[in-house]
């Protein structure tokens, strides 16, 4: 975002005739970064989250038992594990690797999980297949929940937003606003967090007039999504970690600015050291 859309923020009026969200729109301002405010955690909280999400970047197969140990030995703090716990639930994270009885849904559950369609598929083109996911993000004084889009053919990635809170709908805006770009895929690929289960976000991506398959990783394997774990890797040891924001409008400037630097100049070694814009749009000229 340039230093006059930051200007434009401040004139936002919430007295005015306008609504707040018309006015964020003539403005091109987020709405998450003009109502963000930091999440009420402890300085502690917030301090051991920002180390377990470093930690587990390195590490995704430590459980809240060996991530607890970790904090103590390696890092001193005394701590239980129920704090690291709660931790996890709120930053969305658990250990890879099976577990009992995850494909199971409850009775009465108002979630669908479904299959995982990528293993063994080979992906010979763009729009083939996506992946999405949310991560975490430290701000200070809080955090933020970062939603992206990515294209496995080409790593291009087709979309993104953040929020203070998960929510289906929120995935289901960004998910609308990445197909209203580049039109649908072939399928959808996401792990089993209770915003992509949902009815709201499952029956809209299913719906007969997109056509898009719905495809789930493992529950706790992020083997199964692992080109946008590798986004997250890169998105915070790149960026996030080396420029900390002081707060919502700064941290969606800066992903920005890091997301174009991504898709239009980081070249990737898996595309033949070719960047993920260039083999995005060259894939799309042949197919059409």
């Amino acid at each position: 975002m340039s230093q006059d859309k930051q200007q434009r923020q401040r004139h936002i009026d919430k007295a005015g005739m306008l609504s707040i969200v018309r006015q964020c729109e003539l403005l091109e301002v987020p709405r998450s970064s003009f109502y963000y405010k930091p999440l009420g955690e402890s300085e502690l909280n917030l301090e051991l989250m920002r180390l377990i999400d470093e930690e587990y970047l390195l590490h995704p197969w430590l459980g809240v038992p060996r991530m607890t140990t970790w904090l103590r030995k390696d890092k001193g703090y005394k701590i239980n594990p129920k704090r690291i716990e709660r931790l996890y639930r709120l930053m969305g994270l658990s250990a890879t690797g099976p577990k009992p009885n995850t494909s199971k849904k409850g009775k009465g559950a108002l979630h669908r999980v479904y299959k995982y369609l990528l293993k063994g598929l080979k992906i010979v083109r763009p729009n083939q297949a996506w992946a999405m996911d949310i991560t975490y993000i430290p701000v200070q004084g809080g955090y933020l929940y970062l939603c992206a889009i990515i294209d496995l053919y080409s790593r291009y990635v087709v979309g993104w937003s953040l929020s203070n809170a998960m929510s289906a709908d929120w995935c289901k805006q960004t998910l609308q606003g990445a197909i209203a770009r580049h039109g649908c895929p072939e399928i959808l690929n996401t792990d089993q967090g209770s915003q992509f289960t949902a009815y709201e976000f499952c029956d809209w991506v299913t719906h007969p007039e997109r056509g898009i398959k719905l495809s789930m990783d493992g529950k706790g394997r992020a083997i199964d999504n692992i080109f946008i774990e590798r986004l997250w890797r890169s998105v915070k040891y790149e960026h996030v970690y080396l420029f900390p924001a002081s707060d919502g409008l700064e941290c969606y400037r800066g992903l920005q600015v890091y997301f174009e630097y991504y898709n239009t100049q980081r070249r990737h070694q898996s595309l033949d050291d070719q960047v993920p814009l260039t083999v995005y749009g060259q894939a799309l000229k042949q197919v059409a």
